[in-house]
């Protein structure tokens, strides 16, 4: 999530009200979660585990709960709780805004472009050229649908990730500032949830097809021309490449990807990233060769008993 205005380190350690290493003057342009990080980002880190991680990472500034060594060129924010000022930073540059219509004034709707009944469309929210938006679709704030995209009733794009701290008191969510962005000619079917990032965007790249009940979670990147069927559930932070194909009722990992090309039968269980260009099959997940031959083995030891 990029601010509207480049801030410096003094400004945001005064909005959090903590101590800061590095120059005051220290530029950041906004914050961004670990695996998408770039120069100019700030980037929170509350378990020594990953203290290195974030350190080592693109940010350039570091939100955590200790005060270490400050890498060359990079600043610190020194809070007694990052997840929290993490939030705080959210909120204060990309604040929820309640909607009192059902489609917004400052929403662009390109020509051609059908909206059906009872479609919510919240601010911000631009759509391309000739798409047809069923109804009972709901479109969150500043959602991105490309040109020629379908979206069949009752689909959600844009809803808040799954992302929660757990502590004494109950599970602290995680607030989500990033978006949905759909490229051209994408299909989406009945009752799909697409979660928006964290701080970034969740994509879903041109011409991929996607069957109804699906649930795509943050961060999530889908290639072009991939096909997804119906009751599958891809997790946060996945990478699927291009020209995949994903058949029914399959369920991911967090944080894998699969690679260009690849077939996942259905009710395959993705527990760790995989090759482009094979089938894959079962859980744990295998080469659909191999796992058939072991299903095959296994029944002929059955009938010798």
């Amino acid at each position: 999530m990029k601010f509207k205005t480049p801030q410096t380190l003094q400004q945001i350690a005064s909005l959090l009200d903590v101590d800061f290493i590095g120059d005051k003057k220290f530029p950041i342009l906004g914050i961004n979660e670990i695996h998408v990080v770039k120069k100019g980002d700030i980037v929170f880190v509350d378990h020594p585990k990953y203290y290195d991680k974030a350190l080592n990472s693109d940010a350039t500034t570091i939100l955590i709960n200790k005060k270490v060594a400050c890498p060359e060129g990079k600043a610190l924010l020194i809070s007694d709780d990052p997840f929290r000022d993490f939030n705080k930073i959210t909120k204060h540059f990309n604040p929820f805004i309640a909607s009192k219509v059902s489609i917004a004034k400052n929403a662009i709707i390109e020509e051609g472009t059908i909206i059906e009944p009872n479609v919510f469309i919240g601010n911000n929210v631009q759509i391309g050229t000739n798409c047809v938006i069923h109804p009972n679709v709901t479109i969150y704030d500043n959602t991105i649908i490309g040109n020629n995209c379908t979206i069949h009733a009752n689909t959600v794009l844009g809803a808040d990730a799954f992302y929660y701290k757990n502590r004494p008191t109950g599970f602290d969510k995680l607030i989500s500032g990033g978006r949905v962005v759909l490229e051209d000619n994408v299909d989406l079917g009945a009752s799909c949830t697409i979660d928006k990032g964290v701080t970034g965007d969740t994509t879903i790249k041109q011409g991929t097809k996607i069957d109804n009940q699906v649930h795509v979670g943050h961060d999530t990147v889908i290639g072009k021309k991939c096909l997804i069927a119906s009751q599958t559930g891809i997790a946060g932070c996945v990478i699927i490449e291009d020209e995949v194909t994903i058949w029914g009722q399959v369920g991911t990992n967090s944080g894998i990807t699969i690679g260009k090309g690849a077939v996942i039968l259905g009710q395959t269980g993705v527990t760790k990233s995989v090759a482009g260009g094979k089938s894959y099959f079962g859980t744990p997940i295998e080469e659909s060769r191999e796992k058939l031959k072991q299903l095959a083995g296994l029944k002929r030891l059955l009938k010798e008993k």
